[in-house]
């Protein structure tokens, strides 16, 4: 039986953009569980107190949606006793050591050329496009094993955000959650205490300076356009959710009932 825990979202110190996704409305009057599913950002840097929340949860699978340059970068995540940790690498919307080095240590004409007019926010949505068409073989493998009972599961990034929330919301739509509900799921990463921390090289004031955080926010931003490019797809491609999740994810009837019966109330 899932440990029961506590409704008031915890803080904690090293993990960034922790949450419960239980309690989200599906299209046929159910709920998410609570206490089943868990998004964050990545846990490399939580603390002894972080690590003793996250196994208080009760976990069975930890599942990592980091590049081998994300784990260089910031690190392998904290071993969780008896959990089970599944890396499975998807696109980076910032794909490629070199375009995180020229965010982290470009100067301003760099970073304009490279995401200003509208770049950066068209990269985003170029980048959640592919996820979706290029890494179904992934989304498939996540939803098979939540219906073999793969919980509670955490889902993870960097940030939380964008991997991990296409992945969540795939999820979600595998079990009738309502579009609007997962809308609002991806846009909490928004809040200030969720949001990745951009780190610059330098500590002058330009290096922070308004106009570079503005040419850097849509990297870091989870925005409605995105989710919508990711939804847009699925529509363009399959031609609907069911179509989707039948030929792209290859979810049997039976295994979409089984995840229903995991994921909720």
């Amino acid at each position: 039986m899932t440990q029961q825990i506590p409704s008031t979202e915890p803080e904690l110190a090293g993990v960034r953009n922790f949450r419960d996704v239980g309690g989200l409305p599906t299209v046929d009057g159910r709920r998410v569980r609570h206490g089943v599913l868990f998004r964050s950002g990545h846990l490399a840097h939580a603390t002894d107190e972080d690590a003793a929340f996250l196994a208080s949860l009760g976990l069975h699978t930890v599942f990592d949606f980091r590049n081998a340059a994300d784990q260089r970068l910031e690190g392998p995540d904290v071993e969780l006793p008896g959990v089970r940790n599944v890396n499975l690498p998807l696109s980076d919307p910032a794909d490629g050591a070199e375009f995180w080095k020229m965010v982290r240590d470009g100067d301003i004409d760099q970073l304009r050329e490279i995401l200003g007019d509208g770049k950066a926010a068209g990269r985003m949505i170029a980048s959640y496009r592919s996820i979706m068409t290029e890494r179904t073989g992934e989304h498939s493998r996540v939803l098979h094993s939540l219906a073999e009972n793969s919980v509670p599961a955490l889902m993870h990034c960097a940030a939380g955000k964008d991997r991990a929330g296409l992945s969540i919301a795939v999820t979600l739509l595998a079990v009738g959650v309502e579009h609007e509900a997962i809308l609002a799921d991806y846009l909490e990463s928004n809040a200030k205490h969720r949001r990745y921390k951009v780190r610059r090289s330098g500590t002058s004031a330009e290096a922070y300076s308004p106009e570079v955080m503005e040419l850097l926010s849509p990297l870091f931003d989870a925005r409605a356009e995105y989710l919508a490019a990711a939804f847009h797809t699925i529509e363009d491609t399959w031609g609907g959710v069911e179509a989707y999740l039948e030929q792209g994810l290859g979810l049997a009837p039976e295994t979409r009932e089984r995840l229903r019966e995991h994921l909720l109330d």
